[in-house]
């Protein structure tokens, strides 16, 4: 084996994934994670599917991934007063099984934590690839070399930028953005989803069923918004303000923003890559070919931490020769689970009255008779389109 030490910048689902994979075929990982300690909160992410849920049942996760899980109600449009507009099913979010963020990284920490080395409250400064390794240095810690790099790191990735060039070449901002944060749950939602509506804007609240708190996302269209992704006063102060006057519960449900300690906030964009991998730096997950939300984000993160973790393996620790298959397996998957996220701003922020009944129309088609399952397969037969082998570990 060529190659031993392999450095994972991220440590939310995709880094701890891979991670897993690599000490199980003899690798050495160290997970570097920017934040102080493992991140909580975060929208609730699905897995559906038999693709998913072979690589979770492999990994030994998934009995407690189910114990864990959320059991959403279906999703209810609604329009000024509360009234039902259109209700879709509980799969069509929640897929198989749903989890939040925050429990998912805990669960893929705890897998690890015993045998991967983690360094948190850190971030990688710069990156020199040598003929024998990537040397690395930090923003805290002392220089190191690893064999093999790979960046873990989400839509804003650091590892992207310094291998690859800036943001801007590879991050394509759909106009929309996301907000979401937690809030008192004052009505009484148990676990049911409401969106409500108006041109450019969604909210959308989702009961915990505990009767105490929800869930609120808000998403509106603003494509000339300019902000900062590390300034969380700035962000909540743009949110409270694309919602002034907005209907329905949306005053009260904003109340919760300036306290918020989960708030979340970000375009909702699609990262476009030609390559994934280069020389003995990879990208994984969001990084590489991520979707702010829609895109079954967490489902792809842990199939492909899969199968780049095998291919190394498959390769004896040649890079050479594995990342290049490691490409050329996900690149299918990866496009159809794209295609699938492309529609997540406008579904949830239609920009005119007009397509916002246009939406309504066609989602109350789909949720009757014959039409009732089109819903479920089709973000089902994204999730499932690879084919894995059977990596031995």
């Amino acid at each position: 084996m060529t190659t031993r030490s392999v450095l994972i910048s991220g440590a939310s689902i995709a880094g701890p994934a891979v991670a897993y994979w690599l000490r199980r075929h003899g690798f050495t990982p160290t997970v570097v994670e920017r934040a102080p300690a493992l991140r909580e909160g975060g929208q609730a992410v699905d897995f559906r599917g038999a693709v998913h849920m072979h690589v979770l049942r492999r990994m030994g996760v998934l009995d407690e991934i189910r114990r864990l899980r959320t059991d959403p109600g279906p999703w209810r449009v609604v329009d000024s007063r509360g009234d039902q507009i259109v209700a879709l099913p509980a799969e069509f979010a929640g897929g198989e099984v749903e989890i939040p963020r925050g429990g998912l990284a805990r669960v893929l920490y705890d897998l690890t934590r015993h045998d991967v080395e983690y360094v948190f409250g850190d971030s990688i400064a710069s990156m020199t690839e040598t003929p024998h390794g990537v040397e690395v240095t930090f923003e805290r810690g002392a220089p190191r070399t690893f064999d093999l790099v790979i960046g873990a790191d989400g839509l804003h990735s650091n590892v992207r930028r310094l291998a690859f060039g800036p943001e801007s070449r590879f991050v394509r901002p759909s106009g929309h953005h996301v907000a979401i944060f937690s809030a008192p749950d004052h009505l009484g939602l148990g676990r049911d989803t409401l969106l409500y509506n108006e041109p450019g804007l969604g909210v959308a609240v989702s009961g915990a069923g505990d009767g105490a708190t929800a869930a609120v996302m808000c998403v509106f269209y603003a494509p000339w918004l300019e902000f900062d992704h590390r300034d969380v006063p700035q962000q909540k102060k743009i949110v409270l303000d694309a919602y002034a006057g907005a209907g329905w519960e949306t005053s009260r449900l904003l109340r919760a923003v300036p306290d918020a300690s989960d708030f979340y906030f970000d375009s909702i964009s699609l990262v476009r890559m030609d390559r994934y991998t280069t020389g003995r730096i990879a990208l994984l997950g969001d990084a590489g070919y991520g979707a702010t939300c829609g895109g079954m984000g967490a489902g792809m993160a842990v199939v492909a931490a899969y199968v780049l973790a095998g291919e190394i393996a498959a390769a004896g620790g040649d890079h050479r020769a594995a990342f290049p298959e490691y490409e050329r397996v996900i690149r299918g998957f990866v496009k159809a689970c794209q295609r699938v996220a492309g529609n997540a701003g406008s579904f949830l922020a239609p920009t005119t009255r007009r397509a916002i009944r246009r939406r309504n129309l066609a989602y109350r088609v789909l949720t009757t008779g014959p039409l009732m399952g089109v819903l479920d397969r089709m973000t089902t037969k994204a999730a499932t389109s690879i084919t894995l082998k059977d990596y031995a570990a």
